[in-house]
């Protein structure tokens, strides 16, 4: 209604005034182009680390983060960082994966009640999971992710992504209260390191489905 509102406004003004107005663009937030355009191509390499895409998502929504991806978006590498804001919703905020900076960021409202709950609670940060899991497999973090399931103990853990220096994929597993790797298994282990962990993480955030 408002945007009519708008538009009948400046056609007003057009046909009293006799001249010409700026075109003006309204859209609905539903309809709002969220394209990113990355300053490293989608088969580049990042110059960013996880760390500081993580620093840089929270600068611009502050926040608990419980995952980064390394995504190629729209043919440009960026970070898919999700935050848990202190506003109590989750955003999804995208980092190019060249300068750092923040190419978009919007809220996750898809409808799903898994993301209407606050993360569990870590005592290890992403950035030392992410560090943990380089010492133990030297190379390049591609993603990290805050294992909402719980083990025997009641613990969580961090699920860490790495592309080997030695020409490797490794996930491992992070314990989220004590900082050390409870698993490492690489693509000789019959894992091809190709998931979508994103997807997984949107399907079950919080690991409650029955």
């Amino acid at each position: 209604m408002k945007r009519r509102i708008v538009i009948a406004a400046v056609a007003a003004a057009v046909l009293v005034g006799g001249g010409t107005a700026t075109a003006v663009a309204f859209g609905d937030d539903d309809d709002r182009d969220r394209e990113v355009r990355s300053s490293v191509a989608g088969d580049g390499a990042a110059r960013v680390s996880v760390q500081d895409a993580v620093a840089a998502a929270l600068k611009a929504v502050p926040g608990t983060v419980t995952g980064a991806e390394l995504d190629d978006e729209d043919g440009g590498l960026v970070w898919e960082v999700d935050v848990y804001g202190s506003d109590k919703a989750w955003h999804d905020v995208t980092v190019d994966a060249g300068n750092g900076k923040v190419l978009d960021e919007h809220t996750d409202d898809d409808g799903d009640d898994r993301d209407r709950h606050a993360p569990r609670s870590a005592a290890v940060s992403l950035d030392s999971a992410a560090g943990t899991a380089l010492r133990t497999a030297p190379g390049t973090v591609t993603s990290v992710d805050l294992d909402g399931d719980r083990d025997d103990r009641g613990a969580t853990h961090w699920e860490v992504e790495v592309r080997g220096k030695d020409g490797k994929e490794h996930e491992l597993d992070v314990d989220a209260r004590t900082g050390k790797v409870t698993a490492d298994r690489s693509d000789d282990d019959g894992h091809d390191g190709s998931d979508d962990k994103r997807s997984d993480r949107h399907d079950d955030r919080d690991g409650d489905d029955d």
